[in-house]
């Protein structure tokens, strides 16, 4: 274990600003997927869980002692299945909640199944689930999820419950030993979310119905007598998040007319709000917390290089902290969790080039000494610059976006650029950390922007909501301003502009070539959406009330409107060149909606060139799968935008 202060990590997390090495970055290096994720620092700070991918859709929870950071236990997985949730619940016990992944391109899907488990691997246990052959916990079968836990780590977590065939939300305090539980909250809808006061009390529950509509729920101080909060009461969305210290205030997200999100701390009712954190452009993004008894001190917004907002900033946390960022110069710090007794803390330490490092930071000491990187094969000195931009759309909106510039390159002047959407669409969109598609194109020579198009999370939901039935026009238009935007800069050559994207981002790279054969050169999809209406019919969206209320809200239920905004009935218009690549067994946009794509592109007379993988899902898992992609993708760019290629 490496041992790291004052101007080692300076040096650590500092990035080159060098010349590029003359030999590209290997395709290998961008091709594996990162092995090492949510880590958790047990609560006597002796051992750390993380989640481990293990390989072609294999994964599971490892857990190391810090000490040596020799592995103590590996808890493995059936395939296809992932930790989504993992809390010490003692200095030698935990609780995972298992969910369910596809693809390495698809959030996982929480499975509502719990297992436990010792530190070493021993007495593990089936806590709750849709699976279990008997009553567990004293519970019927149904579904589970990690709630929270209790302020002293004694063995209890904290469950909510949903059970087949009824409509209500139940909360139970559960026993990881015993295997017990106990009845605590009960309200006659579902899928609400609780929060607890210092006590382990319930006192708010909040959700969305199947409407998408926002639901808030309080109770007494005893947690009884559930009554609805309307929103008129409180002037805004009001997001309860945790309890002061002194069990009278209470933390909470909160947005006005559907603006982005503000911290507020309160009274306990919600009155008496005090604005902590507020950006007028993007919602908080990220809060730092305080050892126990833990209340958040800083937050940090969801546009731009992170900003840290200290609520004090002459407060011992707030000075600790601020000191921290200085070390690590080039990064972003932010705290994972801390011990109980508050004395040795998990750093996570990352910027725009490093995906990051874990470290274990000794309060006392002032030290920092570093445990694991979450990726190896990622040479930072050799990665791009993610530059920040915010412009106008042609409607006047203000958007924000990234540019990511070629090692090297200082100041970007008419470079080839690969436009690169983020899929969703309403999800959270960019941000200034590492991303890998980004910097394989920086690495090969390209420009590459993104856009946080309206519809995208992160600004408020009259953002998001701006996007809903304008997936196939002001969506494009967002993406497209973008571009004419960077070559009004001197960015990008007008000549060479292709398109890229996974999800939706396929949908919109083939309707940005549809909608501007003059400005997109080429287009490439993976895993791509291609046939909107084919999404009631197809795929694992429309399998639940919820998805078919989703898709009638932001898609829209006209046939006519549903093919005039499908990049498959606009087929004729795509001049360029068009790459399409899909797996096998997808779920979230089945290999059909390709197979449309590219039908309806030969029947144009323009036939793609086409790449199925077998045995994968929505993203590929195999390493040789997504090197063989990466290849793929980078002869195409080549021979349409590369250097000596000859716009068609």
């Amino acid at each position: 274990m490496k041992t790291w202060s004052g101007a080692a990590l300076a040096a650590c997390m500092a990035m080159a600003t060098g010349q590029a090495l003359a030999e590209p970055v290997p395709v290998e290096a961008f091709a594996a997927s990162g092995k090492l994720g949510s880590p958790r620092l047990s609560p006597d700070g002796r051992h750390l869980a993380l989640s481990i991918d293990l390989g072609e859709g294999n994964h599971g929870l490892a857990i190391h002692r810090i000490e040596d950071m020799r592995q103590t236990a590996l808890l493995r997985l059936p395939r296809y299945e992932v930790p989504v949730q993992v809390h010490w619940v003692s200095p030698k016990r935990l609780v995972i909640a298992k969910g369910r992944q596809m693809g390495s391109r698809e959030e996982p899907m929480a499975m509502g199944e719990i297992i436990a488990t010792d530190f070493d691997g021993g007495n593990q246990k089936y806590v709750y689930g849709y699976q279990q052959s008997t009553r567990t916990a004293g519970l019927d079968r149904g579904f589970g999820y990690i709630e929270g836990l209790p302020e002293v780590r004694d063995g209890r977590f904290y469950m909510r419950r949903l059970s087949r065939g009824t409509s209500r939300s139940q909360l139970y305090e559960i026993d990881t030993g015993k295997t017990t539980s106990r009845l605590i909250a009960d309200i006659p809808v579902k899928d609400l979310s609780f929060v607890l006061d210092r006590d382990g009390v319930p006192r708010y529950a909040y959700g969305v119905d199947d409407d998408d509509n926002y639901l808030l729920y309080g109770a007494d101080a005893q947690g009884q007598n559930w009554q609805p909060i309307p929103h008129q009461r409180l002037g805004g969305r009001f997001v309860p998040l945790a309890f002061a210290p002194d069990g009278r205030q209470l933390y909470a997200l909160y947005s006005v007319d559907g603006g982005p999100q503000m911290l507020v701390r309160s009274a306990a009712d919600g009155s008496a709000r005090e604005v902590l954190a507020r950006d007028a452009f993007a919602s908080i993004d990220a809060l730092e917390w305080t050892p126990a008894p833990t209340q958040p001190f800083a937050a940090t917004f969801g546009a731009g290089r992170p900003q840290v907002a200290y609520f004090d900033p002459g407060s011992e946390e707030a000075r600790l902290h601020q000191e921290l960022g200085r070390s690590f110069s080039d990064g972003h710090v932010t705290y994972v969790n801390h011990s109980a007794d508050g004395q040795v803390s998990l750093l996570h330490a990352h910027s725009d080039r490093n995906p990051g490092a874990w470290y274990l930071f000794d309060r006392a000491q002032r030290r920092a000494s570093k445990l694991l990187d979450r990726r190896e094969g990622i040479d930072a000195a050799r990665m791009g610059e993610r530059r920040p931009f915010r412009f106008r759309a042609s409607d006047g909106m203000e958007l924000d976006g990234y540019l990511t510039i070629p090692q090297g390159a200082g100041d970007p002047v008419r470079l080839p650029m690969v436009l690169l959407p983020h899929g969703g669409p309403h999800a959270p969109g960019d941000r200034w950390g590492f991303d890998n598609d980004a910097q394989f194109l920086a690495s090969r020579g390209y420009l590459v922007l993104q856009v946080n198009y309206r519809g995208s999370e992160g600004r408020g939901h009259a953002f998001e909501r701006a996007g809903y039935l304008k997936w196939g026009d002001r969506i494009q238009d967002d993406l497209l301003d973008g571009v004419r935007w960077s070559i009004a800069q001197g960015y990008a050559d007008p000549q060479r502009v292709c398109a890229y994207g996974a999800s939706f981002g396929a949908y919109s790279a083939m309707m940005a070539a549809a909608r501007s054969p003059d400005l997109i050169k080429c287009a490439a999809g993976l895993s791509g959406l291609y046939d909107l209406k084919m999404m009631y019919s197809k795929g694992d969206i429309r399998t639940s009330r919820y998805g078919l209320n989703y898709l009638a809200r932001v898609v829209g239920r006209d046939d006519a409107e549903l093919a005039a905004n499908s990049p498959t009935s606009l087929a004729t218009r795509i001049q360029a060149p068009v790459l399409l690549v899909h797996g096998e067994i997808d779920e979230r946009t089945p290999l059909v909606q390709a197979k449309a794509m590219k039908a309806a592109l030969e029947r144009a007379g323009n036939a793609p060139e086409w790449m199925v993988v077998p045995k994968e899902g929505h993203g590929f898992y195999k390493e040789e799968n997504n090197i063989a992609f990466y290849r793929r993708l980078e002869a195409f760019l080549a021979r349409h935008i590369g250097p000596g290629s000859q716009p068609r």
